[in-house]
């Protein structure tokens, strides 16, 4: 008979003994690798609330290494995740701010940067019951849960680009159950997120980068 630690599986569908702490960051990560272009090669969390108090007992900081690595909550291997963190050349580091209190209590901040070059920031908030909501990409507010798959559209703030996506989702016959648009100002580099209880085809990002006034689409899949 093998030893099953408190950070094996605890529940039907978690790695952890919380959901908050461990499933919870897990799924954040995992939806933040989801936006940049593999492979990464930095990643720091900068950690806030409960997550900055407990991160190293509740296995918080495995959890968001492993979900980092694209390792499902339920995956085996979170319990492994800085041994391999490190086999694969990923520099990685965990920041307690306890300073910043209003936020979340469950908050992170996920600053990553891939071999290209390319730079991107994350926060996420773990909201119990391996629930989670992405408020923030690049310091622009936005809103999503994961719950769905989604196209998040990176565009410049201008009349007809969210035409251009809709008419890009309708020509593939994809329904879209929500739609929001975020931005810093008027004209200023904007977000839509689109997101479709749907599997959605890799090909849609392809047609609605054929608008100039945008500048990249990232799919997430459920």
């Amino acid at each position: 008979m093998s030893f099953i630690s408190v950070f094996d599986v605890l529940g039907p569908n978690m790695i952890g003994p919380s959901s908050s702490h461990t499933a919870g960051a897990a799924i954040i990560a995992f939806l933040a690798q989801k936006m940049i272009s593999p492979p990464l090669i930095k990643v720091d969390f900068t950690l806030y609330g409960s997550f900055a108090k407990t991160y190293k007992g509740h296995g918080t900081d495995r959890a968001l290494l492993g979900g980092i690595m694209g390792f499902s909550a339920d995956d085996t291997r979170i319990r492994d995740s800085f041994r391999i963190a490190e086999e694969r050349g990923l520099e990685f580091s965990f920041t307690p701010n306890e300073e910043e209190t209003e936020v979340y209590p469950n908050t992170v901040d996920i600053s990553m940067e891939n071999e290209a070059g390319r730079k991107m920031v994350i926060r996420g908030e773990s909201l119990g019951g391996g629930k989670v909501r992405i408020v923030r990409i690049n310091q622009v507010k936005v809103e999503f849960t994961g719950e769905y798959s989604a196209v998040i559209v990176i565009h410049q703030d201008k009349p007809g680009v969210a035409a251009h996506i809709t008419k890009c989702l309708s020509d593939m016959n994809i329904n879209i159950a929500f739609m929001r648009l975020f931005r810093k100002g008027k004209g200023a580099i904007a977000y839509t997120i689109v997101e479709s209880d749907e599997r959605l085809p890799v090909e849609i990002g392809e047609k609605i980068r054929e608008n100039a006034n945008v500048h990249e689409v990232m799919i997430v899949q459920t």
